[in-house]
């Protein structure tokens, strides 16, 4: 039932003069004011501590409850919430609404290392800009953004004036590191830190076409104020780079049209502290953020501002940097978004092709000039070292190499069927997939003299130092046909799926970043059964009435003077022939296989 009006003309004339004289005199209603961060209001010389990240979230989405929602992804260690706003004009607030209609999602993160902050104050300054139409006009009509001020919150709080001695503001800041000590851009693939653990949920849960990681690079003195490299351009799915070099490139001109001096190659000199070595373009390794998402066939961006700006700068540029980007998903997002599902489809026919397991830049090079400083290069007084000092008041071209040619390094062939990871290893190797998205099945019966492939290491070496609390492992060996048994509950994992790149990565023993080259595999490398030496001399002996191993044993004295001087060599040679040898010694404990297991 509904309330009836009843207007009356004759009171209406007689009211509308009382009306608008109530009107003229009443003031205008105030326009409430922008959602400014510490830094804005400070002239961006400090930066807030997290409180306001979680009280700026809050306040976006009362602000803009038809755009915005506040969400948490996570808890850190110490009991902090993990927020991201999801921001869009589509109505698309959950993943199934975003693929419903067919949105690229673009998830953009601050603070993964908490001293290098631009990324919070800059995100939030962009955002806001955005929402109010004076930037990136309609781009949020078009697309998700996820916005993650700080990834790395418990480093954020660890604030300190001089967390980034080498870096220009702001006045205090946070720490590189988590509370667990993680550097969490080394933690992409083997996703140790609980951070790391709740940032992969929530891109499995979104499948962001772009990721774009904010940074602030180190080093030496330059006019340079601003990286941009994004992944897959020199990897990947063949197709797929087209759209990341676009992305690149569009944000590369947009950031010089408005000042800036872009580069799209870490600045990192070949030679520490000598800028006449010039510089090494790369693919990186996917422990880091851009190196990762191009196994997933999504982009990858690194954003590194100069840390040698002053912090007002560096934010602008970061600022710049994401209105860039939202402006490109939204005008070419939905076509690379059908390129990214294609090289889905394309990964799942990757069995029996070659695969780049990591890249190198070749020894071609070329000249470019580059806008450095005046520089000096003289031993110190203090450390005794060769220093380089730069003149700030002299800028000057620097006419040095960059290495480009950038071809893959190590490559595998691709097993048609997938891998085998033995029921032993299957609940932790299993969790690992699960963090990642990576398909797998049990096995629910043993598989009989199975025809597969084993990799039996030629030599493990062990790290001297312990790297993110792991023990990384070298090895070198090959792949060879062989039959085993497996008893039920085994994985098998396939290589017909769109994370074969990813399953490759995690799973091939040679692979930069795999769980074999953390460590997770140390145990198998370690020999743990031996032969008492004279119990070897007695098995040597009755060995050696054999004509055959006579032959080579002798033939192994004459050829490997190593050999012949070392008594513990020669004894293993026939305790390596004994039905006594352990067979698993320095084998993966991963097969695989060509075929698909029933």
């Amino acid at each position: 039932m509904t309330d009836r009006v009843f207007h009356s003309p004759l009171l209406s004339r007689s009211l509308l003069p009382l009306a608008l004289s109530f009107a003229l005199a009443a003031p205008a209603m105030a326009a409430p004011a922008p959602l400014t961060t510490v830094s804005e209001r400070s002239g961006f010389v400090k930066t807030g501590r997290y409180q306001e990240v979680i009280e700026l979230c809050a306040q976006f989405a009362q602000r803009y409850p038809d755009a915005v929602r506040c969400e948490d992804f996570g808890t850190t260690p110490e009991g902090r919430p993990m927020k991201v706003l999801v921001v869009t004009r589509s109505g698309a607030f959950t993943p199934q609404q975003a693929q419903a209609k067919n949105l690229p999602v673009l998830l953009v993160q601050g603070g993964i290392h908490s001293g290098e902050i631009d990324g919070k104050d800059a995100g939030f300054l962009a955002l806001r800009q955005a929402l109010d139409g004076e930037a990136a006009k309609g781009a949020l009509d078009k697309q998700v953004l996820l916005f993650v001020p700080v990834f790395n919150i418990d480093g954020h709080e660890r604030f300190g004036r001089w967390n980034r001695p080498n870096q220009r503001g702001p006045e205090e800041m946070g720490w590189r590191t988590t509370a667990q000590n993680y550097n969490l851009n080394r933690d992409y693939l083997k996703a140790d830190a609980p951070e790391m653990q709740a940032m992969l949920k929530l891109v499995e849960r979104w499948d962001p076409l772009a990721y774009v990681d904010l940074h602030v690079t180190d080093g030496a003195k330059f006019e340079h104020d601003v990286s941009i490299q994004v992944e897959p351009v020199h990897a990947g799915d063949e197709a797929l780079r087209a759209a990341g070099t676009a992305l690149r490139d569009g944000v590369i001109e947009r950031l010089n049209q408005n000042g800036s001096m872009a580069l799209s190659y870490y600045p990192s000199f070949v030679e520490s502290d000598n800028p006449a070595s010039g510089f090494e373009d790369s693919v990186p390794p996917p422990r880091f953020s851009h190196g990762y998402f191009f196994l997933r066939n999504r982009l990858g961006m690194l954003v590194e501002t100069h840390s040698w700006k002053d912090y007002p700068t560096r934010v602008r540029i970061t600022r710049n940097a994401i209105v860039d980007v939202l402006e490109l998903i939204g005008a070419n997002g939905a076509d690379w978004r059908r390129t990214a599902l294609a090289a889905d489809q394309r990964a799942q026919a990757l069995g029996g092709q070659n695969v780049a397991l990591d890249y190198k830049a070749g020894d071609k090079t070329r000249t470019i000039a580059f806008r450095g400083y005046a520089y000096t290069r003289t031993p110190s007084d203090v450390s005794g070292a060769l220093m380089t000092r730069y003149d700030e008041t002299k800028p000057e071209i620097w006419n040095i190499p960059l290495k480009y040619d950038i071809q893959p390094s190590r490559q595998v062939l691709a097993p048609r069927g997938g891998y085998l990871v033995p029921a032993a290893q299957a609940a932790w190797v299993a969790a690992k997939l699960d963090q990642h998205g990576v398909s797998y099945r049990r096995l629910d019966s043993a598989l009989k003299q199975a025809k597969v492939e084993t990799f039996r290491a030629d030599k493990a070496e062990f790290a001297a130092q312990s790297v993110e609390g792991h023990q990384r492992t070298t090895l070198s060996g090959d792949w060879k046909a062989e039959t085993q048994d497996l008893v039920a509950g085994a994985l098998f994992v396939p290589i017909a799926q769109p994370k074969a790149r990813l399953a490759i990565a995690i799973l091939e023993p040679l692979a930069p970043d795999s769980l074999a080259a953390w460590g997770e595999f140390n145990n198998a490398f370690e020999r743990k059964e031996y032969m008492e030496d004279y119990v070897a001399e007695d098995v040597a002996r009755e060995m050696l009435k054999d004509p055959k191993v006579k032959a080579e044993f002798d033939a192994r004295l004459q050829s490997d003077a190593a050999f012949a001087k070392s008594p513990q060599a020669r004894l293993d040679f026939f305790y390596r022939r004994h039905s006594a040898w352990d067979t698993r010694y320095n084998q993966y404990p991963v097969l695989r296989t060509q075929s698909v297991p029933r």
